[in-house]
């Protein structure tokens, strides 16, 4: 069974880091395509970014230049360091695995073609 953990979430002030990881057991990551959304309380869920198997990344306008998704095929995990925080990215985290593309297919934050999320890790950003 594919299961995904996400971990790392907190309370952080305005300009303050986080780094989420997502674990995925019962299969490899290698080759995954794999993402992160978010949802704020009470909106519908969102794209954050999304990394290809050659470990390049894409962005949501929102968080470009202050976000950056990573890989590690080995540990079977996937990170997303989360720099200057606004309090506008405050939402619940989704960690989602998705299916072995073509890098140049995984790069689109479109929430169907990932078939295996989990739980989400809440990030509040306040002071």
């Amino acid at each position: 069974e594919v299961q995904l953990v996400e971990s790392g979430g907190g309370s952080v002030q305005p300009g303050g880091s986080l780094r989420l990881s997502c674990v995925l057991s019962g299969d490899t990551l290698a080759g995954a395509c794999m993402a992160w959304f978010r949802q704020p309380s009470g909106e519908e869920r969102e794209g954050v970014a999304v990394i290809n198997s050659a470990n390049s990344g894409s962005y949501a306008d929102s968080v470009k230049g202050r976000f950056t998704i990573s890989r590690d095929d080995a540990a079977n995990t996937v990170y997303l360091q989360m720099n200057s925080l606004k309090r506008e990215d405050t939402a619940m985290y989704y960690c989602a695995a998705g299916p072995r593309l073509p890098p140049g297919l995984c790069t689109y934050m479109i929430s169907s073609v990932f078939g295996y999320w989990g739980q989400g890790t809440q990030v509040t950003v306040s002071s």
